[in-house]
């Protein structure tokens, strides 16, 4: 009988560091989750950031080196590759 008493003594000591370290790596996943989270924010601003000095750049580069025509193409090039670029994410989205 004593070693019955035994054995469930260590099961149970076993289940308890079981729950024990369920419980901290429940939460070490919720910080985890938080600054994933926090960190692709950070990206995403960090991204649109860099697209906007980007568009800023090519708007400089422009103003001072092209010619009114060359600019006009330039300009329309431009447009056109963003017109792609919409519809590109209109497809993608009518295929979902």
């Amino acid at each position: 009988m004593a070693d019955l008493n035994d054995q469930i003594n260590r099961v149970n000591e076993k289940l308890q560091l079981l729950l024990y370290n369920y419980n901290k790596l429940q939460k070490e996943n919720v910080m985890l989750s938080r600054n994933l989270e926090r960190t692709l924010e950070r990206e995403k601003e960090l991204n649109e950031r860099i697209t906007g000095l980007q568009q800023q750049l090519e708007i400089a580069k422009l103003s001072s080196s092209e010619t009114g025509g060359e600019m006009a193409v330039s300009m329309e090039k431009r447009i056109n590759g963003y017109i792609k670029e919409i519809d590109e994410c209109i497809a993608l989205l009518m295929n979902r």
